[in-house]
């Protein structure tokens, strides 16, 4: 597996590199390791302080922000290569990617809040909009000190969950021999709203059984759809039903269950709609510290009728 890992020295992409180091299972598949720098230009009054010496400044930025990394990964024996550019951060990742076709991107993130993420964006967000490479987001959370993670994977009856589901089990030295998953689908909370909708259409109102029941079959409906592919690898899920607000439920329950790992579809809209919108897997990447793999998919755009 090859693996690009950004860093710019500071804590959260330490945090990548760790859990990086903390894989023994991928680590024993001898995995090709980029260590990857992006230096943002220099502004013109800046360009003035170091008073034409460019090439410099950038050289000693880029090792400043490479130190760190190699620490941890010499101290490991794990062997890497490096690559220092200059420019916007997100497009000399997405550049990197193009050239060096990984595998995976590995990023550390410094954990915006919900709100602040889906408005201000981040180079993650912009790197998640520009590739189509599954990347995996570390938060603060320490490293796992068990190469068996447990995992969680999000699945809601779409083509992301389904998505989430085949990478796992193509994956499986990702997570360690042993591993346990947990296969969560969140179903919606029936309010006042939908209760009076049915009582309009049918004249009839909800009971709580009936609730129940909705619910439930929105969980199998849904379980339906990734139960073959989890059987056909011979792979052991525990199936989660939850209520509420997906991503809320999806960050909570990975939290009180002391999980490792996140493992989500996204549709990666471009970086307008991602800023704006946002999506579950946005929300859950800016909530709490467990880290996230997110799993590219293209969304199937019908032809307009016409």
């Amino acid at each position: 597996m090859k693996i690009l890992l950004p860093t710019d020295g500071s804590a959260c992409s330490t945090n990548a590199v760790e859990f990086f180091v903390s894989r023994t299972s991928l680590r024993g598949a001898h995995p090709q390791l980029v260590l990857l720098t992006v230096q943002q230009p220099l502004s013109a009054i800046r360009r003035l302080l170091v008073r034409g010496d460019e090439q410099a400044y950038y050289d000693a930025e880029a090792e400043r922000a490479l130190a760190p990394a190699r620490r941890v990964l010499r101290a490991e024996g794990v062997d890497f290569t490096e690559q220092k550019a200059v420019g916007d951060p997100a497009e000399q990742i997405a550049e990197a990617v193009a050239r060096e076709k990984p595998d995976l991107i590995l990023m550390g993130s410094r954990g915006l809040s919900a709100f602040a993420g889906l408005i201000l964006g981040s180079v993650t967000t912009e790197v998640l909009a520009r590739t189509r490479t599954p990347v995996l987001i570390v938060r603060g959370k320490e490293e796992p000190r068990k190469d068996a993670l447990r995992v969680a994977i999000a699945v809601d009856g779409s083509e992301y969950g389904q998505a989430a589901a085949r990478y796992v089990v193509g994956h499986l030295e990702l997570f360690g021999q042993g591993a346990k998953f947990h296969a969560i689908n969140v179903v919606t909370t029936l309010d006042k709203e939908y209760y009076s909708v049915v009582a309009a259409v049918s004249n009839e109102k909800l009971t709580k059984k009936d609730m129940k029941l909705i619910q439930y079959e929105d969980f199998v409906d849904s379980m339906k759809t990734v139960r073959p592919i989890f059987k056909a690898a011979g792979l052991k899920v525990k199936e989660v039903c939850l209520t509420g607000d997906p991503a809320d439920q999806i960050a909570d329950y990975a939290e009180e269950n002391r999980l490792d790992l996140i493992v989500m579809g996204s549709h990666g809209y471009g970086n307008f709609k991602s800023a704006v919108m946002g999506s579950v897997a946005t929300h859950v990447a800016a909530q709490g510290n467990v880290p996230i793999l997110l799993i590219r998919t293209e969304t199937h755009i019908p032809p307009m009728i016409e």
